[in-house]
């Protein structure tokens, strides 16, 4: 499983620190809510919107930069649409791994 890092964030930010905690500060408060959506629908059996959760989630994914895990969530975003829960466990371990990640920022 690829571990989240903050090198595009880093990238981004190009040494300003403010712009850098900003960026975190948004991840970090938009992550739980964005997860907790998702589950929702997920519980609801509301593919279509789990499938555009799935979608928002990815650009963090991306941020974090994670290529393997944003394919994993490309993949399920699609399975999703096609009412199918493929790829859920290794997806939500995604999850899993981000909120850790966040958490100890």
């Amino acid at each position: 499983m690829e571990l989240p890092n903050l090198d595009y964030i880093e990238q981004l930010s190009a040494g300003d620190t403010a712009f850098r905690q900003k960026l975190v500060d948004t991840i970090k408060s938009e992550l739980p809510q964005e997860i907790k959506e998702y589950y929702n629908n997920l519980q609801n059996k509301d593919y279509k919107a789990a499938a555009g959760n799935v979608h928002k989630l990815k650009h963090k994914i991306s941020v974090f930069g994670m290529g393997k895990s944003y394919y994993i969530a490309e993949e399920y975003e699609k399975n999703l649409l096609e009412n199918s829960e493929k790829l859920k466990n290794e997806f939500e371990d995604v999850l899993v791994a981000m909120n850790d990640f966040t958490t100890g920022l």
